[in-house]
């Protein structure tokens, strides 16, 4: 019962300091939220589409100009200029005005009713790897299924069915199943890591924000004395309000991508709901971890912020983490990001058992330890003046 009235104690006087100062407004509520609408924004239309391509049409014919027709149709692709000669293509690139040039040929026609090989070029930007990625698969589509398609009726001419026709010119068909994201959508993909990067960053940084405040103002000896002299309860007391509100901004976070992103959920809920307390309250330790080894507030918010970046990193979403060196891979233990995407990627995606799951909360739990282990460092800190007044 003691330590519960300590508990409420340092509880209530965190809520009268929150309640006193915006700082703490905008780094637990106000910039999480805007960061969320942000991102939502940004990625909105899920798949780049209609980026511009220029066709510099030498043949000038109908199948031509059909070829033409067939890329614009794709949905990457969008014929946005017809140039004269590859200067002019080369110009508007440099520009940025084109992202792609696609090269026809003189000739093509007739080397095509010729039964003569003929070479459709495209000069595709490769800055951005994304709008390389899409253009090539668009537009090398559009081009096969053209050729394709005049193959066919060749072989049709000679006498064969059109299935005749399809089996002799593709012996070997391989079929395809995108089994966990089959719209390729990249607003599922980036959404789902870039929205929980922004949730850590601020949990870190208020985390240590709001102890380093104590600090610097010279109230540490305040504060401990509050919850009965016990730094467990006075961690406890002043973290829990944040534990809240950091919690319903992470079911907020997942609202947003189940409900109106629409990334599939076909997992365990209740699993992946604890998992979001678990993430946050292990980002909360990590804070506090910081805060309580540096006892400086600007120097640790300069720590906790490149640490909470480096999250996003290494954490095997972007970049195949077994394809990481293994010290890459070690290094990427550190970050309980990295477990919550494989949590993400496990129950939202796949739908795969508990069993192959609940380790990987496990492991985020660790992180929990970190206070603990430094409890009598931030005791120090509360009790010893020399550490008070620091920026």
């Amino acid at each position: 019962m003691k330590y519960l009235k300590a508990f409420w104690r340092v509880f209530i006087r965190e809520i009268e300091i929150f309640g006193s100062h915006k700082s703490f407004y905008r780094l637990s509520l106000g910039l999480p939220i805007l960061s969320f609408l942000f991102f939502v924004v940004l990625f909105h239309n899920g798949m780049p589409r209609d980026m511009a391509v220029a066709v510099l049409d030498q043949d000038d014919t109908p199948l031509s100009r059909q070829l033409t027709r067939m890329i614009d149709a794709t949905p990457s692709a969008r014929i946005a200029y017809h140039i004269t000669g590859m200067a002019e293509g080369e110009r508007m690139m440099k520009q940025g005005k084109i992202d792609a040039i696609v090269y026809i040929p003189d000739g093509l026609e007739k080397g095509i009713y010729s039964a003569t090989q003929c070479d459709v070029v495209a000069y595709i930007n490769d800055l951005n790897l994304v709008k390389n990625g899409m253009l090539t698969k668009d537009i090398q589509t559009a081009v096969t299924t053209f050729s394709s398609g005049i193959q066919i009726q060749f072989l049709m001419k000679k006498g064969l069915s059109e299935k005749q026709a399809y089996d002799q010119m593709m012996p070997i068909y391989f079929e395809k199943h995108v089994l966990f994201n089959p719209y390729v959508n990249y607003t599922y993909y980036l959404l789902s890591i870039f929205l929980p990067v922004m949730l850590l960053i601020f949990v870190v940084i208020s985390t240590i924000f709001t102890i380093g405040v104590e600090l610097k103002n010279g109230t540490a000896g305040e504060w401990y004395a509050t919850s009965g002299y016990n730094i467990l309860i006075a961690v406890a007391g002043k973290l829990t309000p944040y534990t809240v509100i950091f919690f319903a901004l992470c079911m907020l976070m997942n609202t947003i991508l189940f409900k109106y992103v629409g990334v599939p959920m076909n997992g365990n809920v209740p699993l992946f709901f604890l998992s979001g307390l678990i993430f946050v309250l292990a980002y909360q330790a990590i804070g506090v971890a910081i805060v309580s080894l540096l006892g400086n507030l600007r120097f640790a918010l300069s720590i906790g912020g490149g640490y909470s970046v480096l999250a996003f990193t290494f954490s095997g979403l972007t970049f195949p983490f077994l394809a990481m060196d293994l010290p890459l891979q070690i290094f990427g233990y550190i970050f309980p990001l990295t477990f919550y995407v494989d949590i993400f990627i496990d129950q939202a995606m796949r739908g795969a058992p508990v069993i192959y799951t609940v380790h990987y909360v496990v492991y985020m739990a660790i992180f929990l330890l970190l206070p603990l282990i430094l409890m009598p460092r931030l005791k120090r800190l509360c009790t010893d003046k020399k550490f008070w007044g620091k920026l």
